[in-house]
């Protein structure tokens, strides 16, 4: 089994630096399959020429990635999948991996200590526990509701960074700058908010000294990482001649652009082909926009035309027209970037990157907790579109994608899986006003959380959507997509 002592008969590319000289400067919350495809290797990378920015991971719900990976000291193996083949790297970086439930006064002492300067995070949109049409902190979530009645023994991302910078305050260690690393809108300026409203409402004196000392900046990440298989765990089990627990596999585009904004020092990312920049904000939205918002449609659309993994779909000549004329028509004209970004160039590599044969990215791991996504995927680009009295059929078709998606049931009248939050009312919502597209559409958009108020009272949103689900029920998702989405 891969660990430090079998690491160097692996055959495999393996880490240019000495593990045993590695201390820890950045937690990371949330040790899931895109930190350790996208973060962790960035890391990896630069600490050959700085060895005190180690990662400690925590997992905030499950004890799976802790239990998988300590006994190979944290060490894992990146399967880079293009399409003429797979290479193979271990990653060094993670050092040790604490769960929430289980180590709960172990990872409030670390993120506590001084050597501790960075507090990363991917949680995923839900994680952050707040309104995603908002932005703002959910006071009512059930697990802050819980941080607040014992904040000594937090659940929650929000209530674990909140505990651990009252007690560097009390203790002088000094703050930590806050990274999210996850596909929220200005990531930076939502967790700061959803922290510091956390924050009053414990103390007034820590939310004063939090809004003065802590930094937030905003990111930017890019990596498709798709869930590892059984086929993919055995054939990197014979690439690399070691079994490996809990192995990743990625595409090998990769891309990070950070707010160079942090309050107690950083690594030398820019070394490592990180791009630092005053504003994140443009590449955020436009990575939201065409690559999230794009996927979504795949996926929603993609399922229920039949097909498995987004490289399916994109063996469809109609479903590439679709997403490159939304991305085109709909998307880019929304976007403002900094001067020298190739936004048509940015659409056609999105595109190749989607048709990789050697990515299994399936549509239903990407369908999973729209109600959280959609906001900043999809809805906040209609609604620059209506603002712009401009069309947006093709939008509005991802949207009705979700909304026959999330009826639970396919075009075949097999049962859908539906992961999402929100699942049990959805499916309500549809078993309700089954055979009636309208009422499904005034009945969803009701659900102010995702659509907020704008939308919700918006005409022209409401037909447009109407008409799309109409044609979904009616003539199905692959015959709606080769009439051109309209």
């Amino acid at each position: 089994r891969l660990n430090d002592t079998t690491l160097a008969g692996a055959n495999a590319e393996i880490p240019a630096f000495d593990r045993s000289a590695v201390t820890p400067g950045i937690v990371h919350l949330g040790v899931g399959a895109f930190h350790r495809a996208h973060q962790a290797v960035y890391v990896d990378d630069l600490l050959a020429d700085d060895p005190c920015w180690g990662i400690i991971g925590a997992s905030l719900k499950s004890t799976t990635t802790a239990d998988a990976l300590n006994p190979q000291n944290g060490l894992y193996t990146l399967a880079i999948n293009g399409p003429k083949g797979a290479s193979h790297r271990v990653i060094g970086s993670v050092l040790d991996i604490l769960t929430a439930r289980r180590d709960t006064a172990a990872l409030l002492e670390i993120m506590s200590s001084p050597s501790i300067r960075i507090l990363s995070l991917t949680v995923t949109e839900k994680g952050y526990c707040h309104d995603p049409a908002t932005g703002r902190l959910d006071e009512n979530h059930g697990d802050i509701r819980a941080d607040l009645a014992t904040p000594d023994a937090p659940s929650s991302a929000p209530g674990f960074i909140v505990e651990a910078l009252r007690r560097r305050w009390q203790n002088g260690a000094g703050p930590f700058t806050v990274m999210s690393c996850d596909n929220l809108p200005t990531n930076g300026k939502t967790t700061r908010n959803i922290v510091l409203a956390l924050a009053a409402l414990r103390d007034d004196g820590l939310a004063r000294w939090i809004e003065n000392h802590v930094s937030f900046p905003g990111t930017m990440v890019d990596r498709i990482v798709p869930a590892t298989t059984d086929a993919d765990h055995a054939k990197i089990r014979m690439a690399t001649g070691l079994e490996d627990a809990l192995p990743v596999v990625s595409e090998p585009f990769i891309q990070w652009v950070i707010e160079d904004n942090f309050c107690a020092g950083r690594p030398p990312f820019e070394r490592v082909g990180i791009d630092l920049v005053a504003d994140v904000e443009p590449y955020e939205m436009m990575k939201l926009r065409m690559l999230n918002g794009a996927h979504s449609t795949l996926a929603y659309l993609g399922f229920l035309a039949g097909c498995e993994t987004v490289a399916q779909v994109m063996e469809q000549p109609s479903f590439v027209k679709l997403i490159s004329d939304m991305m085109s028509d709909e998307i880019i004209p929304t976007l403002n970037m900094p001067a020298g970004v190739d936004l048509a160039a940015y659409r056609d590599a999105l595109i190749e990157r989607f048709k990789n044969p050697g990515l299994r990215h399936k549509t239903w791991q990407i369908a999973m907790d729209g109600s959280q996504k959609l906001p900043q995927r999809v809805l906040g680009t209609i609604a620059d579109r209506l603002a712009q009295d401009a069309s947006f059929d093709r939008l509005a078709l991802c949207v009705a994608g979700w909304m026959r998606y999330v009826s639970g049931s396919d075009e075949r009248g097999n049962e859908i899986d539906v992961r999402d939050p929100l699942s049990s009312q959805l499916l309500a919502i549809a078993k309700e006003h089954m055979g009636n597209p309208a009422a499904m559409v005034r009945a969803y958009c009701g659900i102010r959380t995702i659509f907020g108020e704008e939308l919700m009272l918006d005409e022209r949103f409401a037909t447009t959507l109407t008409a799309a689900l109409e044609r979904l029920y009616k003539d199905g998702a692959q015959q709606t997509v080769k009439k051109g989405g309209s």
